[in-house]
């Protein structure tokens, strides 16, 4: 069976492949990833105030709650074992490439261009296959429109593209107002890769201290549905290589991203809730599916139940919105 894919130009040996996470903080840990079938990894993203400020001015930051993320939270814990800076990350990047074989991927986590700029050209100095830009930023400002917003992504993603030769991928949110056209607009400004989606950090409110807190839950299969139909509808729409990533825990999710049309799926939530041995049990459900269903491949599979390939494309529009109402309400009559 033939598990190989593509993804923005590299060949992997499946298409299971390490999200960005506080898991490639540690070399042994991704070398036993490797060791258990991961065929790519993505680093844990260095942050654009990481770049710009000193560990004093980002420990403000961060513990205000302002414009906090979700990484930010998993590999910072304690503001105060904070350690990791742009030299350190760097020199992680070198040492991951020389421990193992498969492409590592670099992260960067921002909203603007010009602090990142050269940095991403070092990171691609110090060895990785390619970047992932995870641009994050929550418009507040009401006399911001979306045109504005979709611009700030479209300039960071030239910016880098500018700057390296290697492949960049564009780490997506779900909430633009024209997604496809969008997807569109970023395929166009020369995205190799589309990740489908981030999951935001969102805050709560603390009843006890009246506080803003930080709050990250790690996903749950039941939230690969949002990112399974953009990628469904995507696929052969654009040039750029699909990635999905969000709720990927088993075998089962696994291949629903590759028949939406994925290149690749990401993973982390299941790693860190089951340990690292379960990357390659999802791999081994993937091949029992992709046997019962038929399927000699990866390619062969890709796309299968994309919009373009189904009976019915209406499936993943509103049509299907208003039959899924109508089967609920008659399950609810029969009660």
């Amino acid at each position: 069976m033939d598990l190989t894919t593509k993804y923005m130009g590299m060949e992997l040996k499946n298409p299971l492949v390490l999200s960005s996470s506080p898991i490639s903080q540690k070399v042994d840990d991704v070398r036993r990833l490797e060791d258990n079938g991961a065929s790519a990894v993505v680093m844990f993203s260095i942050f654009e105030e990481q770049i710009r400020h000193d560990i004093e001015s980002l420990d403000h930051l961060l513990s205000a709650g302002a414009e906090s993320f979700p990484e930010a939270l998993s590999y910072f814990p304690d503001m105060g074992e904070y350690r990791v800076g742009p030299d350190q990350y760097l020199d992680l990047i070198r040492r991951t490439v020389e421990a193992v074989d498969i492409p590592v991927i670099g992260s960067l986590n921002g909203v603007s261009h010009e602090g990142w700029i050269t940095y991403a050209r070092q990171i691609q100095d110090a060895g990785a296959r390619a970047l992932e830009l995870n641009v994050y930023y929550i418009p507040t400002d009401p006399d911001m429109d979306a045109r504005q917003v979709e611009q700030m992504y479209l300039d960071v993603l030239k910016a880098v593209k500018g700057a390296v030769t290697v492949p960049v991928a564009i780490k997506l949110n779900p909430f633009f107002s024209a997604m496809a056209n969008m997807a569109k607009k970023l395929d166009l400004a020369g995205a190799d890769a589309l990740v489908l989606f981030n999951r935001f950090y969102q805050p709560d409110l603390n009843l006890t201290t009246m506080q803003v807190e930080p709050s990250l839950v790690l996903s749950t299969s039941a939230e690969i549905r949002l990112p399974l139909r953009w990628i469904a509808i995507l696929h052969h729409r654009v040039r750029a290589s699909l990635a999905g990533t969000t709720g990927v825990h088993t075998g089962e999710d696994l291949a629903k991203y590759i028949l939406a049309g994925a290149d690749v799926v990401m993973t982390t939530s299941a790693l860190l809730k089951n340990g690292l041995g379960h990357y390659a049990k999802m791999l081994q459900e993937l091949q029992i599916i992709m046997e019962n269903k038929g399927y000699d491949s990866v390619a062969q599979m890709k796309g299968a139940m994309s919009q373009q390939a189904v009976e019915n494309p209406a499936a993943f529009e509103r049509a299907n919105y208003i039959k899924a109402l109508e089967d609920y309400k008659a399950r609810y009559m029969t009660i």
